[in-house]
C-alpha cells in the first residue's frame, strides 16, 4: 500500500482500527527488536500488526489494546518504550485463522509480518542482531480466500468506484473465485448496486467523497470503505494493468470499455497486488455488464422483501433461506448472484427455464447429478488459494475430485443426450464447458492419498510409489526408528533399568528418559561412559548417547529430505494445476450452474410451483400466488394452510388501490407479488397455480419503516425519502408496492400525500402497483383515475370479533376494523370501550365540532362501567344486581332457582 493511502487510517466511525497513522516515531532507548515492530508498524499504520515472534503472533502498543479488546483475550505488558510499560498481547499461530476470522469480522485490517531470514544467517551479523521480518500478506475484508474466514455460501465480493469523464464504473472481483467483472453505474442508482453486490470492501478516492451525492449515496456503506490515493484510479494505469495480467496487447477481445471502468479496474488491481505482495490471484477475463441487463432494486426494496437477509439481519426466514436447495458452496453462490440481480432478457430467463423444466421431467437424472455434486469440492476457491500460494494437500485432493465429479457428470448429460433430441441450451453449454481432464485427475489420483494434512509443510500427503526417491528417504527415515526402538531394548538390558524410555522433544531432540532414582545408576561408571547427562527434572532425569545422536542425525536428515521432495512434488502438481487454471474455472462453474437448476427443480417439484410466462409485454398476471417464506412457516406450524390470491395488473387495470383492516393480509400479498416477479426473472418456477409476468425493469418497495437514527430521519422522513425514488424513478416497466403512505403524519396531510402519491403512479409514472391504504377516501379517485381499480381483504365479524379471511376481493373496504384488531391485541376492555365512544362521537359528529366535542362531550377519565356490569343512576348498583346480592344459592331449590332465573332475565330487560 503506498505511503499516503497507508497514512489514510478510517475514522473510528467507519469501524476501521484506527493506529496512530502520523504520529512521529522516538526510537530512543528501544530494543533492536522494539524499533524493528516500530519501523514496520509505521508502513502500516491503518493495520493491526501481527508480528511474527515463534510460535505467536505479537501485538504491542494501542494495537495490543484494540485486538485485546476484540478478541477478548488478555493484554499483557513487555518491557517499557519511554519509561512506559508497552502493552501486548498475542495469538498461537497454527490457532491464527480464527483469530483473523473474528478481527476481520470487525472490520480491522491486519499486517501479516513473517521471518523472512533464517535464524543462523541474523547470527552471523552479531550476536545482538534481530532476525528480519517483513509483512507478507494484508488481510481485508475484500481480499481473504481462507475457508476458516469465508461464508461459503456467499460471494465475498472487493469493489472500486472510478470516475473519469463525469462517468461512474465499479469494477468488482471476488478473489476467492477469480470472477471480475465492471458495472457501469450512475451516483442515482449506485446504491442499488453496491446492494446487489453487498460488498465485503469498497475501495475510493477520497476525494470522491466531496461529492454530495456521492457521499450520500455511500452512507450506508461507510463502514466497509478503504480510502485509496486517487493517483491510482488512472484509466491509462488500468489499461496497462490489464493488459499486463491478461498477457494480451488489446483489451477488445473483452469489452468495450470507457476511461472509468478502466481507472475502476486500474485501482482494484493496484490494490490486489499491494495487499498480497504481487502475488495476483487468478482472475477470469473481465466482463462489462450494461445497466439494464438486470432488474434495478434498491436497498430499501431489498431490505423491505428481505431477499438474502431478515430486516433483524438473520439469514433465516429470508427468501434465499427458503428457496436454497443447492448443494454446494458454488451453486449456493451463484443461487444468492441471480437472486439478488434478476434478468431482464426473456430469452436468457427462458433458457434458465428450460434446464429447470428439463430436470424436473427427469427426476432420476435429478438425483443422480446432485449425489455427484455432493461429492464436489469447492474447486472455485481452492483454485484461488493454489494461485495465491496459500493452498495446501487437501485444495489438490479437492480439484481432483471436484474433476472427477464433472467428468460422471458430463458422462451421464452425454448418454442422456445421445438419448432424446437435444438438452436445454443451458445444460448443453455446462456440459460443454465440463471439459475433460483425465491426465491431471489421474496424475493427481496417483500422487495425493485420500486424507491429506491442511499444510504442506505437515509432509506424508504424496502416496506411496508416486516417487522412487520420497520412498527411499521414508524408507532409511522408517528404518532409523525402528533401529531406535531395538536401541531402547538394548540400553534397557545394559542398564537392568526396564523403565529406560528412549523419547523425543524440540528442545533436546531424541534422548534417554529414566525416572530420578534410577539417574545416579547412569552417572555412575561404567555407565556413565556410555550415556551423557542432559538435564534434570523433578520426576525424571534425561541423557544423551553417541549411537543415539548419530541415529538422530540420520532421522533428521532422511526426515528433512524427504519433507523438501515432497514439497517440490507439492509445487510441481501445483504448477500443472494454474497451467489449466481456465478449464477448471470453467468446469467449476458448469458445476455450479447445474447445482442451480437441479436445486431449483428440486424446489418446483416440493413445493408445487409453476413455470412463469416471461415476456417483454407489460402483462402482470398471477393466479393462486403465495408467499413463499409465510407458506414455509405456515407448514412447520402446521396452524392452517396459505390462502393464495389472484393479481392481475394488466394495462387498462394496472393500478390496484387496496383496503382492509390491519392483520388481514394486506402487505403479505404486497410482498408475494414482488417476490414472485423476482423468482420468474431469476430462472426460477414460482409458488402460483399460473403466471405471466411482463419484464420488470425496476422493482420498488416501501412496506413497514422505522426511524433511521445514522441519517437523523424520522420514521415519516424515512417514508418521505422512499416515497420520492419511486416517483422519480418508476416507469411503465416498473413494478411498485407502496404499503401506508402518510400514516406518519396529521391525517389530512398524510391523506393529501397519499392522494397525490396515487395520482402521480397513475399519470406520470405509468407503472404496474400495488397501493395498499386505510383512507377510504382514496376510493374516490376510482372516478377519475381511469386505470385504478378498487379491491380489499376480505373480513367477517362474529360477535362484535372480526375473522381475517385472507383473501382479496373487488371492491373497497367499508371500513378499517381497527378497534377490533386492537382488541385482539389484548388492549384493556375499559380502553377498547373509550375508543368505541369516541369513534361514535366522530362518525355522527360534524367535522367542524369532532375535536371539540371530544373534550366537552366524552371526558378522557368518565367512568366507563366495566364490561358484564350494569350501573344505576350516579354509579350506584342497579336493581338486578341488588337482586343477585340477596340471593344465596346454597338454600335454593331447583323450581326456586328456576323461577329466579326467568325473574332476573325480565329485570334485565328493563336496564337500560
Amino acid at each position: 500500500m503506498d505511503g499516503q493511502s497507508k497514512a489514510s487510517a478510517m475514522n473510528e466511525d467507519n469501524g476501521t482500527a484506527n493506529s496512530g497513522a502520523g504520529e512521529p516515531l522516538d526510537l530512543s532507548g528501544a530494543t533492536p527488536m522494539m524499533v524493528q515492530y516500530m519501523e514496520i508498524k509505521a508502513a502500516y499504520p491503518d493495520c493491526l500488526l501481527f508480528y511474527r515472534m515463534g510460535d505467536f503472533y505479537e501485538l504491542f502498543f494501542r494495537d495490543a489494546e484494540q485486538a485485546a479488546e476484540a478478541l477478548d483475550i488478555t493484554l499483557t505488558k513487555r518491557g517499557k518504550h519511554l519509561g512506559e510499560d508497552i502493552p501486548m498481547c498475542g495469538v498461537p499461530v497454527h490457532s491464527a485463522e480464527m483469530y483473523l476470522a473474528r478481527l476481520i469480522r470487525k472490520s480491522f485490517k491486519v499486517a501479516v509480518c513473517e521471518q523472512v531470514e533464517d535464524p543462523a544467517e541474523a547470527k552471523k551479523r552479531g550476536s545482538k542482531s534481530v532476525v528480519k521480518r517483513d509483512v507478507v500478506r494484508l488481510v481485508t475484508p475484500g481480499t481473504i480466500t481462507e475457508d476458516g474466514l469465508l461464508d461459503a455460501r456467499r460471494a465475498n465480493y472487493i469493489v472500486a468506484l472510478g470516475r473519469a469523464q463525469n462517468a461512474l464504473s465499479l469494477a468488482v472481483a471476488d478473489m476467492s473465485t477469480g470472477e471480475f467483472f465492471l458495472a457501469p453505474t450512475k451516483a442515482g442508482r449506485l446504491d442499488a448496486d453496491l446492494a446487489r453486490l453487498s460488498p465485503g470492501e469498497l475501495l475510493i478516492a477520497p476525494d470522491l467523497m466531496k461529492d454530495e451525492t456521492i457521499a450520500t449515496a455511500l452512507f450506508d456503506w461507510r463502514s466497509i470503505t478503504s480510502p485509496l490515493d486517487a493517483r491510482h484510479f488512472d484509466s491509462t494505469d488500468g489499461t496497462a494493468r490489464l493488459k499486463a495480467l491478461f498477457d494480451v496487447a488489446t483489451l477488445d477481445g473483452f469489452a468495450s470499455f470507457d476511461r472509468a471502468d478502466l481507472a475502476a479496474a486500474g485501482a482494484l488491481l493496484y490494490y490486489l497486488e499491494d495487499t498480497q505482495k504481487g502475488q495476483l490471484p487468478h482472475l477470469f477475463p473481465p466482463r462489462r455488464l450494461n445497466a439494464g441487463e438486470t432488474m434495478m432494486i434498491d436497498a430499501a426494496t431489498r431490505r423491505s422483501l428481505e431477499l438474502t437477509r431478515t430486516q433483524t439481519g438473520e439469514a433465516d426466514g429470508s427468501l434465499l433461506s427458503v428457496i436454497d436447495r443447492t448443494v454446494t458452496g458454488a451453486g449456493a453462490r451463484l443461487l444468492m448472484k441471480r437472486l439478488s440481480a434478476p434478468l431482464t432478457n426473456p430469452d436468457a430467463v427462458a433458457s434458465r427455464l428450460d434446464a429447470v423444466e428439463h430436470l424436473i421431467e427427469r427426476p432420476s437424472l435429478r438425483h443422480s447429478m446432485r449425489a455427484a455434486l455432493r461429492a464436489a469440492p469447492d474447486m472455485e476457491r481452492a483454485l484461488a488459494r493454489l494461485s495465491l500460494g496459500r493452498g495446501g494437500p487437501r485444495d489438490l485432493l479437492g480439484i481432483r475430485e471436484g474433476l472427477e465429479a464433472a467428468h460422471a457428470i458430463r458422462q451421464e448429460l452425454l448418454t442422456v443426450s445421445e438419448a432424446i433430441e437435444r438438452l436445454p441450451d443451458e445444460m448443453t453449454e455446462a456440459m460443454r464447458d465440463l471439459g475433460s481432464h483425465h491426465e491431471l485427475t489421474a496424475e493427481l489420483g496417483r500422487a495425493i492419498v485420500a486424507e491429506p494434512p491442511l499444510l504442506a509443510r505437515d509432509g506424508g500427503f504424496i502416496a506411496a510409489g508416486y516417487d522412487a526417491k520420497l520412498d527411499e528417504f521414508r524408507t532409511l527415515r522408517d528404518e532409523s526408528r525402528r533401529l531406535i526402538a531395538g536401541l531402547e531394548g538394548d540400553y534397557q538390558t545394559l542398564t537392568g533399568i526396564s523403565g529406560l524410555k528412549i523419547r523425543h522433544n524440540n528442545v533436546l531432540g531424541f534422548h534417554v528418559d529414566v525416572t530420578a532414582k534410577h539417574a545416579d545408576k547412569l552417572m555412575t561408571a561404567p555407565l556413565s561412559d556410555t550415556f551423557i547427562h542432559r538435564q534434570t527434572l523433578a520426576n525424571a532425569v534425561r541423557f544423551s548417547t553417541t549411537e543415539l545422536a548419530k541415529l538422530a542425525g540420520r532421522i533428521s536428515e532422511a526426515a528433512d529430505r524427504a519433507l523438501a521432495l515432497e514439497t517440490e512434488i507439492f509445487e510441481s502438481l501445483t504448477k500443472a494445476v494454474l497451467s489449466l487454471s481456465d478449464p477448471i474455472a470453467l468446469a467449476a462453474d458448469a458445476l455450479a450452474r447445474l447445482d442451480v437448476a437441479a436445486a431449483l427443480a428440486e424446489l418446483a417439484e416440493a413445493e408445487n410451483w409453476c413455470r412463469p410466462t416471461v415476456d417483454d409485454s407489460l402483462a402482470f398476471h398471477i393466479e393462486a400466488g403465495r408467499h413463499p417464506v409465510v407458506e414455509r412457516a405456515l407448514k412447520k406450524s402446521r396452524e392452517t394452510t396459505f390462502v393464495a390470491n389472484d393479481c392481475d395488473l394488466n394495462p387498462d387495470d394496472r393500478l390496484w388501490l387496496i383496503t382492509g383492516p390491519n392483520m388481514a393480509g394486506k402487505s403479505t400479498f404486497l410482498r408475494q407479488n414482488a417476490l414472485i416477479a423476482i423468482l420468474a426473472q431469476m430462472g426460477s418456477y414460482v409458488p402460483a397455480a399460473r403466471a405471466h409476468v411482463g419484464i420488470v425493469d425496476r422493482l420498488f418497495s416501501r412496506v413497514g419503516a422505522s426511524d433511521d437514527l445514522a441519517h437523523g430521519r424520522s420514521t415519516f422522513m424515512v417514508e418521505m425519502v422512499e416515497t420520492a425514488a419511486i416517483l422519480n424513478q418508476a416507469g411503465p416497466k416498473s413494478l411498485v408496492i407502496l404499503d401506508e403512505i402518510g400514516r406518519g403524519t396529521a391525517t389530512y396531510d398524510g391523506l393529501s400525500i397519499a392522494w397525490a402519491a396515487v395520482e402521480n403512479l397513475h399519470n406520470i409514472n405509468q407503472s404496474r402497483a400495488l397501493f395498499a391504504t386505510h383512507y377510504h377516501e382514496l376510493t374516490a379517485l376510482k372516478e377519475t383515475l381511469e386505470s385504478l381499480s378498487l379491491w380489499s381483504m376480505k373480513v367477517r365479524e362474529w360477535k362484535g370479533d372480526v375473522v381475517f379471511l385472507h383473501e382479496v376481493a373487488k371492491g373497497a373496504a367499508d371500513r378499517s376494523y381497527g378497534i377490533q384488531v386492537a382488541k385482539l391485541a389484548g388492549l384493556p376492555p375499559r380502553v377498547i370501550a373509550r375508543a368505541r365512544q369516541v369513534l361514535s362521537h366522530l362518525e355522527t359528529t360534524d367535522k367542524g365540532d369532532k375535536a371539540r366535542g371530544l373534550v366537552t362531550d366524552l371526558p378522557l377519565f368518565q367512568s366507563i362501567p366495566e364490561r358484564g356490569t350494569s350501573a344505576g343512576p350516579h354509579g350506584a348498583p342497579s336493581e338486578m344486581e341488588a337482586k343477585l346480592k340477596e340471593i344465596n344459592p346454597d338454600l335454593l331449590t331447583p323450581r326456586e332457582a328456576l323461577d329466579l332465573l326467568y325473574a332476573l332475565k325480565d329485570l334485565s330487560k328493563e336496564t337500560p
